[in-house]
């Protein structure tokens, strides 16, 4: 007996035609707001960063999607509509605008079945649920777990030192922000489901973990510090 293959549903220029569409459209999020935006004085706010994470939350959510048998097309499209209203919406409400937005464009942007539009829509609109995830579609499984990696591991140290900046914090502060990363870690291993996620999460972890270590050894009265449940 053969193996199906599956036409894909998106091509890669259209995958690429969204891409453009959502950068513009966080860009303009930003440009449209007031008083310089909701929490814009951190860099991870910003139009740049956001598109960023969007395009890491694709590749890991395109990863876990294959390995675990989801359809990758509603996956990858929903991941890449997932924050595009992050910048425009309260946080209660940015889900349900994202899948507002996605539908609106997979309508108006080529002949892709109704079936699909509402798989897409569906996991945007579920992407920030925060019960267990087998109550969600596979496809949304796989993409929830995707925007939960995304901050765990080198990636998520690198934001938190960088916050240490913002926060004028010295590198003395860094093994506090580095057990933050390593505690959001543990969490996301608790939470993710798959045996994909299961695996990145570990490896990220075991980096994270490794990082501790290396502050631990270089810099002197950093495990001293950090342990201190005042932070002074």
């Amino acid at each position: 007996m053969g193996v199906e293959i599956k036409e894909s549903a998106v091509s890669d220029e259209e995958f690429e035609e969204m891409k453009r569409f959502v950068s513009d459209y966080l860009s303009a999020s930003v440009e449209n707001e007031r008083d310089g935006g909701r929490m814009r004085w951190y860099p991870w706010h910003s139009a740049e960063y956001r598109f960023n994470h969007t395009l890491n939350v694709v590749d890991l959510s395109t990863e876990i999607a294959s390995r675990e048998g989801a359809d990758v097309d509603v996956v990858r499209v929903a991941a890449l509509f997932h924050d595009i209203a992050k910048l425009e919406a309260e946080q209660e409400r940015h889900a349900d605008e994202g899948a507002r937005v996605a539908r609106e464009y997979l309508t108006a942007h080529g002949e892709y079945p109704q079936s699909f539009v509402d798989q897409v829509t569906q996991s945007v609109r579920d992407h920030s649920y925060q019960g267990p995830l087998e109550d969600v579609s596979l496809e949304t499984r796989c993409l929830i777990e995707a925007d939960i990696l995304d901050k765990v591991g080198a990636n998520g140290a690198v934001l938190m030192l960088l916050r240490m900046g913002y926060e004028s914090r010295t590198h003395m502060d860094a093994g506090e922000m580095i057990d933050r990363v390593l505690e959001r870690g543990r969490d996301a291993s608790k939470r993710v489901e798959s045996d994909a996620a299961e695996g990145i999460a570990h490896q990220r972890l075991k980096r994270v973990t490794w990082f501790r270590e290396w502050l631990e050894e270089e810099v002197p009265g950093i495990e001293e510090r950090s342990d201190d449940p005042d932070g002074s």
